[in-house]
């Protein structure tokens, strides 16, 4: 994803914080902030959402992207 670029400072302890989940995910810092503001974001616009919901619609919708999902046959048992 390519974008402008915007330096910002961060606390020492947020960082190392920021780094560790990053590795932890698979991300690279940046990518790590970038779905942190996301989250964010959606959450600030939909309050009565829980975060693991938000989280939950982010990844089906990266496997919706990458042709993971099967459709759901609607009215069968």
């Amino acid at each position: 994803m390519a974008g402008s670029v915007l330096p910002i400072r961060l606390d020492p302890v947020l960082k190392k914080r920021l780094t560790a989940k990053a590795k932890a995910e698979g991300r690279s810092v940046s990518e790590q902030v970038r779905y942190y503001a996301l989250l964010a974001m959606i959450a600030e616009e939909n309050p009565e959402l829980p975060l693991s919901m938000i989280q939950d619609i982010l990844e089906g919708d990266e496997q919706a992207k990458q042709g993971l999902l099967e459709p759901y046959p609607w009215g069968v048992l």
